[in-house]
């Protein structure tokens, strides 16, 4: 089934706990929280008390992305603070093996994130560790992005490779999805489709993610 997953990033944070049930009432169950220190990408956002506290409002799956440099010093921090996945950059990883064991050991669905650059090749070997995949359709930093077009070959090589090596990791995406997009999106390979603009600067957070899951929904029928 492919998730629509809702990215705070774009949400009001004055608002944070309505802007959640909002979505959660269109039918969101997973929600992306973009981890960023100023240092990896050209940004800052949240850190683990923000989790914590978003962890109190919800019990939908929280996805910490990390765009942070060291990685491994603080994943244990997000999990800890009610994290149920957290992605790192490869970018970012001296040692990714080694870091997405340590999410596991902590509690954690593990996964990696490629900038759109970085071709899904160098996943090979890593493949069968990370429970999930996620591939940057924009370069990490700011929302309201469009989607860079070649980021869907991507994924279609990355699909294959999950076939040919018998896997079942999700496939997420994040960056410049919307509903005008969304069915191609899907039809790639996609499993977790984030998006964050769309849906919080739309009239209608609880509407505008019904209808992306309507979307979804369909693109995945046509495609089967």
């Amino acid at each position: 089934m492919v998730e629509i997953v809702p990215s705070i990033l774009s949400a009001d944070f004055a608002r944070l706990a309505e802007e959640i049930a909002a979505v959660e009432r269109g039918g969101a169950t997973i929600l992306h929280l973009d981890v960023m220190d100023g240092h990896f990408v050209p940004n800052m956002t949240i850190g683990p008390p923000v989790v914590e506290s978003i962890r109190k409002c919800t019990r939908a799956h929280l996805d910490c992305h990390l765009m942070i440099e060291q990685p491994e010093r603080y994943v244990k921090n997000f999990v800890s603070a009610g994290a149920n996945s957290v992605s790192v950059q490869y970018e970012a990883c001296r040692h990714l093996d080694g870091t997405l064991e340590m999410i596991k050991e902590a509690g954690a669905m593990a996964g990696v994130v490629l900038n759109p650059a970085t071709p899904v090749a160098v996943l090979e070997d890593v493949l069968g560790v990370a429970d999930y995949v996620l591939l940057m359709s924009v370069n990490p930093g700011w929302g309201g992005q469009k989607l860079i077009p070649y980021v869907l070959d991507k994924v279609r090589k990355l699909e294959r490779m999950r076939r040919e090596k018998k896997l079942a990791f999700p496939i997420e995406i994040d960056g410049g999805v919307h509903p005008e997009n969304l069915a191609e999106v899907v039809r790639a390979g996609c499993d977790w489709i984030v998006t964050g603009s769309a849906i919080f600067h739309s009239k209608s957070a609880e509407a505008t993610t019904r209808e992306m899951r309507e979307i979804a929904a369909q693109a995945t029928a046509i495609q089967c």
